[in-house]
């Protein structure tokens, strides 16, 4: 690899994530805010069935990620899944992809840098929101332009501070079904005891819109937005062939024990009524401890004060680790799209450090723009931006399953042996197809059509911009 570095154009990336950095971006994928704070909305609608549903939604994020696993093994190079849509599929499935893909990032980074703001106003309220904000943005960025290894190292902390404290969170919450400490509703017949596991059923019409389980899978889906990261870093993972298989394997017994496993727990601590959708079960726990306090280098300390600091610091982390690997997956898109063509050449310079420079400057400019934005418009304008969010998510998702279809026909054809096969293929590639059309159905009569009828608007965008563009 460092001689190709040395050929004379230095458009060449390094390998410089090790085996643990992969392991802990893929696992850092699959832990977000999603889990600490986007349980509230979908228990209100589910109630303990919300259980089954991020099950059912693993399950399927599992499946898109070895597809593209499988694809990223056999190919580790930069532009992951654009590259395989522009390569396997043709030139504006790749244009589309790529682009699509960055301008979902940079929408995840405005909405992430503003919750930065807002998570350090807890501790000091008299710094501006965007005073916090713009001081991240600063310091992420300069990160990702040191080196790759800076960015998985810093990647790799704010994932183990998540682990640790989902971890801690689990084994504090035993403890308390196990002592008894947990207060008179702490029971694992919560479960079942109100109403049974299914409470609200799979989908009812009620006065206010929808509930049940089918009625909450599409926000229960979207907890899983970024798991596709570890297809971006497959071109500057030290031996891909070992660590991408190892590291998407592992995602599915993350996600039965962090999901799962720590939602089984939550909701046997807490009844399922007692959540609203501005809270989360992870707060509903703590709250059962009211008064209980504890001595800290001399000061008598509530534990609830400890637990409110704490969770601040973990949601906080979570939101850096989202904007670090926005930035860093954006560049590398964008360096990708430029290597195939499509977006200018200048998107392909390297620094001394094998970083794509250009692409994160770039990035980060419509990023803050972004943010500038959000201060300016109506909350409206947010809104819809928010939106678009979502549809992006959908149209990636679709496109990594109908792309690896394709491959598979392309390497079949050829006889050439997969190095790391999907599960189930084809039959897995139709069934995520089918479950993502029917999340769109769902969230086209559930209050989220607004989401729905911008996909093909945007697509439509991206076509009008491919034309114009004409890439070679």
């Amino acid at each position: 690899m460092s001689n190709e570095n040395k050929t004379g154009q230095n458009e060449t990336l390094v390998r410089g994530l090790t085996n643990r950095h992969i392991q802990l971006i893929a696992l850092g994928g699959a832990i977000g805010t999603g889990l600490f704070l986007g349980i509230g909305p979908a228990a209100v609608l589910a109630g303990p069935s919300v259980i089954l549903g991020y099950a059912l939604a693993g399950i399927i994020a599992f499946f898109i990620m070895r597809q593209l696993g499988e694809m990223v093994v056999q190919e580790p190079v930069s532009g992951s899944f654009s590259y395989f849509a522009y390569k396997y599929w043709g030139n504006f499935p790749g244009f589309a992809s790529g682009w699509n893909y960055w301008i979902l990032y940079i929408l995840v980074s405005m909405a992430e840098l503003t919750a930065i703001g807002h998570y350090i106003h807890f501790w000091w309220p008299e710094i501006p929101l965007w005073v916090s904000s713009l001081f991240f943005f600063i310091v992420i960025n300069a990160l990702n332009l040191a080196s790759v290894k800076v960015y998985g190292e810093t990647e790799f902390w704010f994932s183990i501070i998540k682990v640790v404290a989902i971890i801690a969170m689990i084994i504090f919450g035993v403890y308390l079904l196990i002592s008894g400490t947990g207060g008179e509703k702490a029971t694992i017949t919560n479960l079942w005891n109100d109403g049974g596991f299914f409470p609200k059923g799979l989908f009812n019409k009620t006065e206010n819109g929808y509930s049940g389980l089918f009625a909450a899978m599409a926000m229960i889906m979207f907890s899983f937005g970024g798991l596709e990261l570890i297809g971006i870093t497959a071109a500057e993972a030290k031996n891909p062939e070992k660590t991408i298989p190892q590291a998407t394997n592992q995602v599915i017994y993350r996600i039965l024990i962090f999901y799962v496993g720590a939602l089984v727990i939550l909701f046997s601590l807490s009844p399922w009524r007692d959540i609203t959708e501005g809270s989360s079960p992870f707060v509903m726990v703590f709250q059962n401890l009211n008064g209980l306090e504890f001595s800290l280098f001399g000061k008598v300390v509530q534990f609830n004060t400890l637990i409110a600091n704490v969770l601040n610091l973990i949601v906080l982390t979570a939101a850096l680790s989202v904007y670090n690997s926005s930035v860093y997956s954006n560049s590398r898109m964008l360096f990708g799209l430029a290597q195939q063509g499509n977006a200018p050449k200048f998107l392909k310079k390297l620094n001394k450090n094998s970083v794509p420079t250009n692409a994160i400057i770039i990035s980060s400019c419509f990023a803050g723009i972004c943010i500038i934005i959000n201060k300016l418009v109506p909350e409206k304008a947010f809104e819809y931006l928010m939106a678009l969010v979502v549809s992006t998510l959908i149209i990636n998702w679709l496109m990594i399953c109908y792309t690896h279809l394709k491959f598979k026909k392309s390497i079949n054809a050829e006889g050439v042996q997969s190095k790391f096969p999907s599960i189930f293929f084809p039959i897995s590639n139709y069934i995520c197809i089918a479950f993502l059309v029917l999340i769109l159905g769902l969230m086209s009569i559930t209050g989220m059509e607004i989401q729905v009828i911008l996909i093909p608007i945007w697509i439509g965008f991206l076509f009008v911009m491919y034309k114009l563009y004409k890439p070679k």
